[in-house]
Order: structure tokens, then C-alpha cells, then sequence
């Protein structure tokens, strides 16, 4: 069937946002080819004839009276092999394409696919001529990258049996099955950004998505699936945490989204990224990595799409039955492309002058993360974690922005530029930070690493809470107006502040920390704690305790690989017993 081709004309231009009129019959959401240079617009808003269209290119230059063409199709991204290792801007445009093309700059109207159409892939089929399937059935596999295999699934809303299937080599557009009902299938998919991709059930949040960060895996967990914040000012460490949680975290698949950061920020990300080993597999980072990058110089429209091409990409992979990460750096910046496109428009502003709609925005993207059974005839369980960074000015967390994702966000991640400034790594927080999945994941820390890891756990933040109380009064009237006691929680305090919180991103050993190692030094800190006030009960001065040379045993634990951590644990719990007794 045909479709309609609707013209207009620019009738008004201010910024990134063009008024067209005559566009009758055109939707909601459609993309156009705005000017003469053909720049591509999405229609945001539609009143009679007229169409008021978003630009994700620069629009200088730009006349009234020059055509606007409606192509009748939504803001779509490409699915399938090739996409894995690539680097794409806001509106999966291929950046390394379009600089053999047009240079070191993207040029105005250019118009790359953004998969390779020629690129041949061996397809190997998982059914044969037949089988029954329907929508998300896994129809066989390529071996995109050295570590990834790419599963070829049915479009959602495929059903049928399959008349003729075929290995051999094929580009994305070519057809590897066909259906009794003469239907064809390709390994490429179109799917509009805006719409998230089905599935059959979301599942409870009750297995966590395990980082490698003892901040975050032991005092403010997230479920696989879950949402997290990572609010903080310039310079605490928000881009820092999100690479290390792409490195580290429990995700088969890492989707990195850089929403208007820094140009200089992204050119440390694609210089790295490429080169950095993957601790899973031994092989390239990128290989499990997609890259969706829109510096702060790039137009702010194709930057509020970045996020929805992210995690369309991001659950695609998902319906595959992967575990996936996506990383938002940073929401701020994408509520920023709202609050400008908004300001054009001449919408009703809200507060400080972001659009109303603010939150509704944030939570609509926030909930297409989640832990889901995928679809298909066969049980995939599948899922999207995202982290979102938030840069709020001045590090002033009552700003609409942080407060939005704090009110749609399951786990807060709050950094501090005080504990930044004191290089204390990440700089997390532990008074302001919480997790609302701590409940739900109890079972599954009591039944998989350690029955006692809940009350060790709430233990150490009773201890951290208790120091917070104790602080106020140090300040006031110095450490040595505490009893001995008081000054024991404080040294304790301290030592898990230093020896447990903080971790160091440089070290080989201590950049990834096991569950099993985490459980292991929570008991020898907890240890010292025991035992140093049953000495103190017993008449021990708090200075002969603090004293012990053992101390430094205990802050070098954390520096001890994980398959020696148990023996070099145990001989710790000996040492201590017997320093205390000597004394």
C-alpha cells in the first residue's frame, strides 16, 4: 500500500524548532526532511494544519518557504548484527561512517544507514522447516562479536510456520526464512524509539545486579532490572562510576548512552572504551558494548532522543534473554534538550523553567528498565538495569531534575564533592545515599553468599549512623571528651570508611570486589569490633587497642586477591584473638 506523501512549507523558525504549515495528515511523532538540505525533524506537536517540528541537526541557514516532506514513519532504530562495538549519535547515525564520509564534522542533510546493508553474517539456525513460531521465538544465531552471539528473533508480532529456513551468509536484508503464508524474514528490525518492546511479565526485583563496588553491592544494592540515580556535582565521579560499573557489573550486554556531556569527557570515552580488556572474557570491552554519543555542542534535539535510542537498542538485547546495563551520562543534560525545546515552543514553563512534563518524562524512560520473561515459545528471562547520572549546578540536590529521579528511582546513589575533594573513591555518600531493594534481596544475600550478610550489613550502617551522631559532638568538644566506647566506634567507623568504602579503580585487586570477599571483610572489621569491646569490658585501655599492629593487617585485606581471601581472613580472626589476650 502507498502512502500518502504530505508537503509543507517552513512558516517560522526559532532554534532547533520549525513551524510548518500545510502538513494536514501528518501524526504525532513522524519524522520529516526539513529544507532543502533535507535535515531530519520530528513532529512534536500538531495544531490544524500546522506541525511544529523538532530539528536534530543545526538549522543556520534555514529560510521560510522551503519544503517540508513528511515521510508517515516514526523516529525508528535499526536492530541486528553490527550494532554490537558500534558508536552511534542521538539518532543512530554511525559516527565512524559519517567521518569517512563527511570528515571530523557531521555534515548538514547527511544520510548514512546506520547498520551496514552489505555485510555478510553466518547464520546459523536454531529451527527448521516446519516448526511453529511466533513473536520473539529465537530463529537461529550469528557470531556478531568474539564474545557476543547475536540471536535472530521473530518480530513480535510474527506467527506462523515456517515454509524454508537456510544457513549460509546473509546481509541484514536479506531473507533467511520464509513462512507458509509467504511472509519473509529479515535479520533487521525497525522499532519507534518511543514505544517500548514487549514482553510477556515483568518479575519481582529479587535477584541483585551484582557491580564489583562494596558501596553499592553491600549498603545500596539494586536489583537486576532495577533503576539507580548517581546525583552529584562536577568533579565527584559520576562518569568515573558509570565506566566502572560498565566494566565490572554482572551484565551481559553494556549500553553506554553519552547525553551532552563534555565533548572532551566523550573523547576520553571513545579512546578508552576500544582499548579496555574485558575482566569477563579476556577480550575487548566494545565487543559487548554499544556506544550512543551526543557531546553538549551537538543540536539538543537529537541529544533528548539519545536516551530513547539507548534503550530501544538496550531492550532488544534484552528480548534476547541478556542481561543488559545501560548508563545514562547524564539525565540533567536531556532535561536541559526538554527545557530548550520547550522555551521554543512557548510551552508553559514549570520550575526553573523545565517543562511540566518533567517527571512524567523521567519516569516513563525509568520504567522501561525491569527484569522480564521474554517473548517467545521458550522461557528467556531477560533484563535492563539503568543507572542514570544526574548533574545537578552546585551539587544542589533540591533541583527539579535530581528530585524527579529521586521520586522514580528504586536505589540513590548520592556523591560528594567534600569526599571527592578528599580523593576517597567513589564518592558515595553513606549518609544520604539508600536503596529501596534491600528487603526484596535479603533472601537471595542469605541463601547464595552468607546467612549472617543482612545483620552484618545492618550492623556496619548502624555503626556509620552512630558515628554521624558522634561527629557533631567531636566537633564541639574534641575526640577525647567521648568515653572509651564512643571512641571505639569512631576508630571503627573510620577504618570502614577506609578500608570497605573506599576502593581503588587502579589496583588490580581491589577493583573488583566478590560478594564472598565483601561477607569477608564486613566479618573481620565486625570482629575487631567485638573483640575490642570486650576488651575494653575487660579493662583494656582504648589506646593499647588502637595500638595493635593487627590494624594494619586488617586494612591490607582488602588488597588480597579473592581466592587467598579466606585463609588470610582466618589467620587474621587468630592473630587479633591473641594480640587482645596479650594485652
Amino acid at each position: 500500500m502507498s502512502q500518502q506523501v504530505i508537503k509543507g512549507i517552513i512558516s517560522k523558525i526559532s532554534g532547533p524548532a520549525v513551524i510548518a504549515k500545510q502538513m494536514t495528515g501528518s501524526r504525532m511523532y513522524d519524522i520529516v526532511r526539513v529544507g532543502k538540505e533535507k535535515l531530519v525533524g520530528e513532529i512534536i506537536r500538531l495544531d490544524g494544519d500546522t506541525a511544529f517540528i523538532q530539528v536534530y541537526e543545526d538549522t543556520s541557514g534555514l529560510m521560510l518557504g522551503e519544503p517540508v516532506v513528511c515521510t508517515g514513519n516514526p523516529l525508528v532504530v535499526e536492530l541486528g548484527p553490527g550494532i554490537l562495538a558500534g558508536i552511534f549519535d542521538g539518532i543512530q547515525r554511525p559516527l565512524l561512517k559519517v567521518e569517512e564520509v563527511s570528515g571530523s564534522f557531521i555534515s548538514r542533510g547527511i544520510d548514512v544507514p546506520s547498520l551496514s546493508k552489505e555485510t555478510k553474517w553466518r547464520f546459523h539456525p536454531s529451527l527448521k522447516a516446519g516448526d511453529e513460531i511466533c513473536g520473539g521465538d529465537v530463529l537461529g544465531w550469528v557470531q556478531e562479536t568474539e564474545t557476543v552471539k547475536h540471536h535472530i528473533l521473530a518480530p513480535p508480532d510474527c506467527k506462523g510456520k515456517i515454509k524454508s529456513i537456510k544457513e549460509g551468509k546473509y546481509a541484514i536484508e536479506e531473507t533467511i526464512a520464509t513462512l507458509e503464508d509467504g511472509r519473509q524474514i529479515c535479520m533487521l528490525q525497525k522499532w519507534p524509539v518511543r514505544i517500548g518492546r514487549p514482553y510477556k511479565k515483568k518479575l519481582d526485583p529479587n535477584e541483585p545486579f551484582i557491580t564489583g563496588q562494596r558501596i553499592f553491592d553491600t549498603l545500596f544494592p539494586i536489583s537486576m532490572g532495577g533503576t539507580a540515580a548517581v546525583p552529584g556535582g562536577f568533579g565527584t565521579g559520576k562518569t568515573v562510576v558509570e565506566q566502572t560499573l560498565a566494566k565490572y557489573a554482572a551484565a551481559d550486554i553494556i549500553v553506554y548512552i553519552g547525553c551532552g556531556e563534555r565533548g572532551n569527557e566523550m573523547t576520553e570515552v571513545l579512546s578508552e572504551f576500544p582499548e579496555l580488556e574485558d575482566p569477563k572474557t579476556g577480550g575487548k570491552l566494545m565487543n559487548r558494548t554499544v556506544l550512543v554519543v551526543n557531546t553538549s555542542n551537538m543540536p539538543v534535539a537529537a541529544r533528548e532522543a539519545s536516551v530513547y535510542t539507548g534503550i530501544t537498542i538496550a531492550e532488544y538485547f534484552r528480548d534476547m534473554g541478556y542481561s543488559v546495563a545501560l548508563m545514562a551520562d547524564s539525565t540533567s543534560r536531556w532535561a536541559e534538550a526538554m527545557r530548550e525545546i520547550s522555551s521554543r515552543l512557548e510551552e508553559m514553563p514549570g520550575e526553573e523553567g523545565y517543562p511540566t512534563y518533567l517527571s512524567t518524562r523521567l519516569a516513563s524512560f525509568y520504567e522501561r528498565s525491569g527484569r522480564v520473561v521474554c517473548l517467545g515459545s521458550e522461557a528467556k528471562v531477560g533484563s535492563v538495569t539503568v543507572v542514570g547520572a544526574v548533574s545537578p549546578p552546585g551539587g544542589d540536590f533540591s533541583e527539579p531534575v535530581t528530585q524527579s529521579s529521586m521520586r522514580v528511582t528504586g536505589a540513590l546513589w548520592a556523591l560528594d564533592a567534600t569526599l571527592a575533594h578528599r580523593r576517597h573513591f567513589p564518592s558515595v555518600n553513606w549518609n544520604r545515599s539508600y536503596s529501596l531493594y534491600c528487603d526484596q534481596l535479603e533472601e537471595w544475600f542469605a541463601d547464595r553468599v552468607a546467612p549472617d550478610w543482612n545483620e552484618l550489613r545492618t550492623r556496619m550502617v548502624q555503626l556509620l549512623q552512630k558515628d554521624a551522631e558522634l561527629q557533631e559532638v567531636v566537633q564541639l568538644v574534641g575526640p577525647d571528651a567521648l568515653q572509651d566506647n564512643e571512641r571505639l566506634i569512631l576508630e571503627t567507623s573510620k577504618m570502614i570508611r577506609d578500608d570497605f568504602l573506599q576502593q581503588n579503580a587502579f589496583s588490580e585487586v581491589d577493583a573488583f570486589c566478590s560478594l564472598e570477599k565483601q561477607h569477608g571483610m564486613m566479618v573481620g572489621l565486625l570482629t575487631f569490633y567485638d573483640k575490642s569491646q570486650a576488651a575494653l569490658d575487660k579493662g583494656i585501655s582504648i589506646e593499647n587497642i588502637l595500638n595493635l599492629p593487627i590494624r594494619e593487617d586488617l586494612s591490607r585485606l582488602k588488597e588480597v586477591p579473592n581466592e587467598l581471601f579466606s585463609d588470610q581472613l582466618g589467620s587474621f580472626v587468630s592473630k587479633l584473638s591473641l594480640a587482645l589476650e596479650g594485652e
